[in-house]
């Protein structure tokens, strides 16, 4: 036997001593007690040296290499670069020729990590044995960061291309550098003590040795071609695309491979797409029938420099194959439907150019042509045409049974929990309305459920708005009968949520963290409230009351009092009726007050006095333009990727004065929150409830709802203008931050109800600037929706739009593809209207921001849905300047178009 507690120790050189004075018997018994003792310390953190050691001890007693990788699995051992000679030693020793097989497997087993030293030490016993590596892609990223990041020693003086001539796994490895996912990031390496080589040192070093012939230069060309072909991420596309151009293919090279440079120019990423279009210019001869087959793709293409180029590559081809002219002007009718006017009508001259005509003027030529579809959809037709947007569709039925309920919890935690309200809702008015049936089929059936998911839903203390710990509370008090047995500690727990919310959405108290919204703290009340309630098991037979009728979170006021009066004397929940309250259709309603007044109940005279006053008081509403001071150097890592403007939009109730504009430093956002005083709680007796919806500051500068936003308009859905309020900064972090996904609620706002306000159209301005395209496209449907309907404010949006492009707050070229295809579904109206509220802040702004010209073409194009002659400021003086620039000529086309 060995002393195991040599391991603990990282006696390493001991272990070798005492596992090669071990006979067979020995070996069996002592490898049977190092996985007993392996299995035990498992959890414990084990130093390099003792990893030193279990690997010796391992390879000194193991049977095979198999039972050696299940000891050595990354659960139980992490091993350094230097444990390797002492392992190969005590293989030698003992004379095992499994040690490749161990070195295969023990890579194999390995997934993510590069950084632990594990690859250094399995590539160090694939050197030492002289064996063939692994092709697995652990081991072939593991090598490319090796290439980076050598270790100690003479090779961190080296150059990378020395390195390479003499890597062992070079020849063996390099092909699997262009079939590996994640391998072209790690090509983008920075020379570590080397020669200067720049971040594509190492694409850098392959051409140099394709260049002495090292590598196979046919090879290296067809497996780039082929990587960018099968496409990637940008930055793995640059490292790929860099390596084609340090390989230069000659041109016979490029007519070689035409067939993979013209699927490139065709269908790859636009930079890889340009390479490819300049390399193919180059090359000796190529087929014309396959070239003009990929122009077509090419002309369809939006890359506007691209499609240009192209254009100027067919005349040429014209002129080289006289007698293909008639194929290559039907190629060149493609371009007719390309969405940038300019290409339009450079193609069209094209074809007057080199098309038998009775006239010869470009106009007539031209017209020859048929027209481009989407211009003549843009240029035709007055006003918007846009379908009429469906009514909202009903909600789901209750959950009718505990079964359907434990169904409906594991489906929300497994697919993207509180993305949406109505699944939430269903669980809520399920659980209350089940438990107060039959608790202990309620139990049994949700039990296992909350099992798996008791800790995977814990409270994130970093996100202010989270829900996920208190609802996850709710449902086990609801399924765990120890909770059940001490209800007394969970009710504390929740009284403690409720006294808070009665603070700050009833007695008007500002809340210590603007961070959190009014509609999140509400629905952080009703989940308290329900909380308490299932542990003191007070509960009503019917279910919520506030559980809603519509697909958008609304109810009829005549559901409302049915339900009410179905309680008879009973009392509903506080918070339960105010949340019922709010999803009811605004504007007084005498007779149902009069119904419900008639219940004779507190309840029943709270919602008389709502119904009678109707609703929830309009707001007004306050825009503030806050901008960020000059930094000190020492702000700058914290509050540097602030936005240097930023819209905001509060209310304040009509009968108070609205909050003062507030001055705020970037570093501390310190604006004097609104105090509402006893005149709120005065109000509120008098049933003029807001529920701390009115009055609301804005949130800190650089903070947002954490995607929790997405459940707010349910909450409301007659208000969307206040719901678009709280989370304006959500949508403008989408593009003045570039951050994703905060758009996602403007299509939900749509489908609601009630008056935008002016927060409404600039969440959708933001939002059409937006970074990344999902929110862009977010943007584009609440912009259909809301013109469908009449309710899109496009002057608000464009006005909004303009000024923030001219403040650099956002980048306005992002907003031309979105535009262009709201205008393109039917949307041009809406589309002309925002064009011409942007362009006179755009047109004023010296010199204007880049994407202007476009925005010109697209009001050109759209003008003909508009009112007729319209002025728009700074456009006349545009067009009357001398010259030929893109945006002088497409400023005369709009002023033509709208005179």
């Amino acid at each position: 036997m060995i002393n195991l507690n040599l391991i603990s120790n990282g006696s390493a050189a001991e272990l070798a001593k005492a596992v090669a004075a071990l006979d067979g018997p020995g070996r069996a018994a002592a490898f049977k007690a190092l996985e007993a003792y392996a299995k035990r310390t498992s959890e414990e953190p084990r130093r390099g040296e003792a990893n030193t050691a279990l690997a010796v001890a391992t390879v000194g007693t193991a049977p095979s290499a198999a039972a050696a990788a299940r000891l050595l699995r990354p659960r139980h051992f992490t091993p350094i670069p230097s444990s390797a000679p002492a392992v190969v030693a005590t293989a030698r020793t003992r004379g095992v020729p499994w040690l490749p097989d161990l070195a295969a497997r023990l890579a194999d087993r390995r997934r993510d990590n590069l950084w632990d030293g594990s690859w250094e030490f399995v590539a160090a016993l694939f050197t030492a044995e002289g064996a063939a590596p692994p092709p697995g892609d652990w081991f072939v990223l593991g090598w490319l960061l090796s290439l980076s990041y050598p270790g100690e020693g003479r090779l961190r003086s080296t150059p990378i291309a020395e390195r390479l001539r003499t890597d062992p796994f070079l020849d063996a490895l390099l092909p699997r550098v262009f079939t590996v996912d994640g391998a072209g990031e790690r090509l983008l390496v920075w020379e570590v003590r080397g020669r200067p080589g720049g971040k594509l040192a190492l694409v850098e070093a392959l051409a140099e040795l394709s260049a002495e012939g090292r590598l196979d230069r046919t090879t290296l060309i067809t497996a780039t071609l082929s990587r960018l072909l099968r496409g990637d991420r940008l930055p793995a596309t640059r490292a790929y695309l860099t390596l084609l151009t340090a390989l230069s293919p000659t041109p016979q090279e490029v007519t070689n491979a035409g067939g993979d440079y013209l699927r490139l120019l065709a269908d790859a990423q636009v930079t890889v797409a340009t390479a490819a279009q300049k390399a193919l210019r180059t090359a000796e001869t190529l087929d014309l029938d396959a070239v003009l087959e990929a122009s077509r793709a090419v002309l369809r293409r939006p890359d506007k420099t691209l499609v240009r180029t192209q254009l100027t590559w067919l005349e040429t081809l014209i002129r080289r194959h006289p007698s293909r002219k008639p194929d290559i002007v039907r190629t060149l009718t493609e371009a007719l439907d390309h969405p940038a006017i300019d290409l339009r009508e450079r193609a069209a001259a094209l074809i007057a150019k080199h098309t038998p005509a009775p006239t010869t003027t470009t106009a007539t030529a031209a017209a020859t042509v048929p027209a481009s579809p989407a211009s003549a959809v843009l240029t035709t037709v007055s006003g918007d045409d846009l379908p009429p947007t469906p009514p909202p569709l009903p909600a789901p039925p209750p959950i009718a049974g505990p079964d359907e309920l434990a169904e409906e919890v594991a489906a929300f935690y497994s697919d993207r929990p509180f993305s949406a309200l109505l699944p939430l809702e269903r669980i809520l008015d399920g659980t209350v309305r089940l438990a107060a049936a039959d608790h202990p089929a309620l139990r049994a059936a949700l039990s296992p459920v909350m099992e798996r998911h008791r800790e995977g839903m814990g409270e994130h203390t970093w996100d202010p708005n989270c829900l996920c710990g208190a609802f996850t509370r709710l449902l086990l008090s609801a399924a765990d009968p120890a909770q059940a047995a001490a209800p007394n500690a969970e009710r504390h727990g929740w009284a403690a949520l409720l006294t808070a919310a009665r603070r700050f959405l009833s007695l008007g108290e500002a809340p210590p963290d603007r961070r959190i919204p009014p509609p999140q703290r509400l629905l952080r009340a009703r989940l308290a409230e329900i909380g308490m309630h299932l542990a003191g098991g007070d509960l009503p037979a019917g279910g919520l009351l506030s559980a809603p009728e519509s697909g958008n979170g609304a109810l009829t006021t005549e559901t409302l009092v049915a339900r009410l009066t179905a309680r008879g004397e009973r009392e509903p929940w506080p918070w339960d009726l105010a949340q019922a309250m709010l999803r009811l259709p605004p504007g007084p309603d005498p007779t149902a007050a009069a119904r419900s007044e008639a219940l004779g109940t507190a309840a029943g005279a709270r919602l008389a006095t709502w119904l009678r006053n109707g609703g929830l008081p309009a707001p007004r509403w306050q825009v503030n333009v806050w901008a960020r001071p000059p930094l000190k150097p020492r702000d700058q890592y914290r509050f540097g990727s602030l936005p240097t403007v930023r819209v905001e939009v509060t209310t304040a109730p009509p009968s108070l004065e609205p909050a003062a504009p507030g001055t705020a430093s970037a570093a501390t956002d310190s604006r004097p929150a609104p105090v509402l005083d006893d005149r709120a709680v005065a109000e509120a007796a008098a049933g003029r409830e807001t529920f701390g919806l009115l009055g609301a500051p804005a949130p800190p500068i650089g903070t947002g709802s954490g995607g929790w936003h997405r459940l707010w308009p349910g909450i409301l859905p007659w208000h969307r203008g206040l719901v678009a309020g709280f989370a304006l900064a959500d949508a403008a972090a989408t593009a003045d931050m570039d951050q994703r996904g905060g758009a996602g609620i403007l299509p939900l706002l749509a489908e609601t109800a009630g008056d935008g306000g002016p927060a409404l159209p600039i969440a959708v301005a933001y939002a059409l600037a937006a970074r990344h395209e999902a929110d862009r496209l977010a943007a584009v449907d609440a912009l259909l929706l809301l013109a469908a309907d009449g309710a899109f404010d496009a002057e608000t949006a464009g006005r909004y739009l303009g000024l923030l492009a001219t403040a650099g707050a956002v980048t306005v070229n992002r907003a031309v593809p979105p535009l262009r295809d709201a205008a393109a579904a039917g949307a041009r109206l809406s589309v002309f209207r925002l064009l011409a509220a942007a362009l006179p802040a755009l047109l004023g702004a010296g010199p204007p921001p880049r994407g202007t010209p476009d925005l010109l073409t697209l009001a050109a194009e759209t003008a003909a849905a508009g009112p007729g002659r319209v002025e728009i400021a700074g456009l006349a003086e545009t067009a009357a300047r001398k010259g030929s620039s893109r945006l002088v000529v497409e400023a005369r086309r709009l002023a033509k178009a709208v005179s």
